[in-house]
């Protein structure tokens, strides 16, 4: 889980998306755009690559929640009112045109934007002219379909023609460029394929699987089992190996595209598939395997440095090699906020809890400071092993037990979750504290010890230990 609230709109950075468009005339558009519809799972499947958000393990394609998420807004309605996000996958096929879209948008969801529009269309319409339809652009670029329906103006040197796209919106951007376009070829191959084989896909599977497959796909990305035509069961390696490519490479021919170029993007992903690695593959084994070694926030710097090193070879994902510890040379802590490497993880106590209790709690985690926290989570004290032992002491020869409230720090000293680690550092060798709480509006969200900073400087001088022997050679 993710529960996080932000105040910047640098959150939408995490939802960015390789949004590809397809031309197509008003007479294949209903066709085409289910078709684009039934593909959005597998190609979710196939490209997912935001397995890790603020150091946390989530979806494969978390972006898919996270995107409606951060832009859903409605509100709580009592019984169960059925209302449909901004962000949305869709509720059935499409039967008629673009206009069965655009109505419904316009009726459901409210102007968020607005323009100085002048333009008056009917007008424009009854003198030949062709209208932009600036309105209905603006609030179309509001609505967040996964398969968007567009409507443009293509100007020619003497002429301007409107025209229909379909924009696919689920794909996400790298993991590198050569994986980018490899999963555009498979994507616009494979609407153009479907299309050509069967027009109208609605027969072969029920928009309910549709939809859900996507649901599915984000959150398992390769280890998806979709239902597909005639209710099959397929596992994404089956359905890309098996169907998709073939489909794909069949379009991408009547769309007249090089041979080699076909070859070339579709083996990418005929590799990618082979091997069951995507992006979000190769970044969860490769935190999974870098944690045993060094902690979190060094793991995340490695793999950010191996991504963009492999960005910049421009080579394709499944190719990739494991990252490794040793690749910690730009890693620079000083720059670290103490929400980079806080333990999130807490166990905490309340104030009238028995100090018996909590001392085996200490000793099972083998911790050396415990949160003390109301029914809120707000912190209102700190027990110590140090204030546990005296006390304990004290109550072995009194025969005497306690609780928390009676031995607790009272409004300990706090860091907000922004603070630079030296800036940590200095309050607790100022101080003489072990720890510290760390604090947001008013509530607890992790702890620092100096433990974390233990590990941060012994990896910082095993690299200046390497860095120098590798000099003196």
């Amino acid at each position: 889980e993710l529960l996080v609230q932000h105040d910047s709109a640098l959150l939408e950075a995490c939802n960015t998306s390789y949004q590809v468009h397809l031309q197509v005339t008003p007479d294949t558009f209903v066709d085409k755009y289910n078709i684009a519809q039934m593909l959005a799972a597998p190609m979710v499947s196939i490209a997912a690559n935001s397995p890790l958000v603020f150091g946390k393990r989530l979806w494969h394609e978390t972006r898919i929640a996270l995107f409606q998420q951060s832009l859903d807004t409605r509100s709580t309605q009592e019984h169960l009112r059925e209302r449909s996000p901004r962000v949305t996958f869709g509720k059935t096929w499409l039967r008629n045109s673009i206009l069965d879209i655009y109505r419904e948008d316009i009726a459901r969801f409210r102007v968020l934007l607005g323009d100085k529009i002048e333009e008056d269309s009917l007008k424009m319409l009854s003198e030949g002219m062709v209208p932009n339809l600036r309105a209905l652009q603006v609030h179309n670029s509001t609505v967040y379909r996964w398969n968007r329906a567009c409507y443009g103006i293509s100007k020619t040197d003497n002429s301007t023609k409107p025209h229909l796209r379909i924009e696919c919106r689920v794909l996400p951007a790298g993991p590198s460029v050569t994986d980018q376009i490899a999963n555009a070829a498979l994507w616009l191959g494979a609407v153009e394929g479907y299309y050509d084989r069967y027009k109208d896909i609605t027969g072969k599977l029920s928009f309910e699987d549709v939809r859900d497959n996507f649901g599915k796909a984000a959150k398992f990305g390769m280890d998806t089992t979709f239902s597909w035509f005639d209710d099959k069961k397929l596992s994404v390696v089956e359905l890309i190996n098996g169907e998709m490519l073939e489909t794909a490479k069949h379009g991408l021919q009547l769309r007249g595209i090089t041979a080699s170029d076909i070859d070339h993007y579709l083996g990418i992903i005929q590799g990618r598939s082979s091997s069951h690695m995507t992006g979000a593959r190769w970044q969860l084994r490769a935190f999974t395997h870098l944690t045993t070694q060094v902690t979190a926030d060094e793991a995340l710097a490695v793999i950010t440095s191996a991504i963009s090193d492999n960005q910049v070879l421009d080579k394709p994902v499944h190719t990739w090699e494991e990252p490794s510890a040793e690749h910690l040379d730009n890693y620079l802590p000083e720059t670290l906020r103490v929400e980079e490497f806080m333990s999130t993880d807490l166990f905490t106590c309340r104030k009238e809890d028995i100090l018996e209790l909590v001392a085996n709690m200490m000793d099972w985690r083998r911790i050396r400071y415990m949160p003390v926290e109301d029914e809120r989570g707000k912190i209102i004290g700190l027990v110590t092993s140090r204030l546990l032992l005296r006390h304990l002491t004290k109550s072995n020869c009194s025969g005497t037990a306690g609780i928390v409230e009676e031995i607790m720090i009272k409004n300990p000293i706090t860091v907000a979750p922004q603070t630079n680690i030296i800036e940590a550092m200095h309050i607790m060798h100022k101080r003489g504290f072990g720890c510290l709480p760390v604090v947001e509006r008013n509530e607890l969200i992790g702890i620092i010890t100096e433990m974390d900073f233990l590990r941060v400087t012994s990896r910082l001088m095993e690299r200046r230990e390497k860095a120098t022997k590798k000099k003196k050679k």
